[in-house]
């Protein structure tokens, strides 16, 4: 099956990297969000961003910003990748819009980092068509994307969704549609012991970070990479892993809620566990 056309719903950090992907690759791409003001910030983020991988020998950034159109609404396309914030309620109604509006044909794939793909599968007439295709930031750099099959997805769409994810430059993965996947189930506890580290005294975050780094060869940090991710993504996601494990090992570490609460939610705020211009 052809995907010609791509429909991004999302057009943040996440959102507005895979948009820039899928251009890259020579299809069409339809970018919308209803945010005021944010699809206009995730053009100037793709733009920046070409500029910089053209520097390095990528695409011509004109070139591939003319395949990116921006829509006031969800459009029909072969393809809808969502890419909003990690809530299974306003997730839902995007997959149930988009399932009045597509083409019998078309895929409608998640980028969530947790949420289950069944149940927004449930949420559409074509369960089967449903998937989950999970890009990792920044996506125009990093190469993985967990492919998870919800309960009813069908092999041909897992097959499709894997050989786009290869003509993207990414190397696909598939995880079983359990809590976090495989990614966040690893991922988080390791940031929320980073977090009890700090709450407890054992370190501050620098030394925390700088350990993790060159003790285990990890090129960013667990505090940085959550102000990197979003401290309040990073929260809504332990609380699906809590929620569907039922383990208290995934309960958020009061610190990360607190600094949720105070408005410190990384470099998109400006102010997490460390602070940024």
């Amino acid at each position: 099956m052809e995907l010609e056309h791509v429909l991004v719903v999302g057009a943040g950090q996440m959102g507005g990297g895979i948009a820039q992907v899928v251009a890259a690759s020579g299809r069409r791409v339809s970018l919308h969000d209803a945010a005021p003001g944010a699809v206009e910030r995730g053009l100037a983020a793709i733009g920046k961003s070409l500029a910089k991988l053209a520097e390095k020998g990528g695409a011509d950034p004109a070139e591939v910003l003319a395949r990116i159109e921006t829509v006031g609404e969800l459009v029909p396309a072969d393809l809808m990748v969502e890419a909003v914030v990690e809530d299974a309620a306003v997730k839902e109604a995007i997959f149930r819009r988009a399932d009045e509006l597509f083409p019998a044909h078309a895929i409608l794939a998640s980028n969530t980092s947790s949420i289950p793909i069944t149940s927004l599968a449930a949420a559409t007439s074509r369960p089967d068509r449903v998937i989950g295709m999970h890009f990792f930031n920044p996506v125009p750099v990093l190469k993985l994307v967990e492919v998870i099959r919800g309960l009813e997805t069908s092999d041909e769409t897992a097959r499709t969704i894997t050989e786009l994810a290869v003509e993207l430059g990414k190397t696909p993965a598939e995880a079983r549609d359990l809590p976090g996947f495989v990614s966040n189930r690893i991922l988080m506890p390791f940031i929320n012991e980073a977090a009890y580290a700090l709450l407890e005294g054992v370190a501050e975050p620098e030394a925390i970070d700088t350990i993790a780094k060159l003790g285990f060869a990890h090129p960013m940090g667990p505090l940085a990479l959550a102000d990197l991710i979003g401290l309040d993504t990073c929260v809504a996601i332990m609380d699906v892993l809590y929620a569907g494990l039922g383990n208290p090992k995934y309960a958020p570490c009061p610190l990360l809620r607190q600094y949720v609460q105070a408005g410190r939610l990384g470099r998109k705020t400006g102010r997490g566990f460390y602070t940024y211009p």
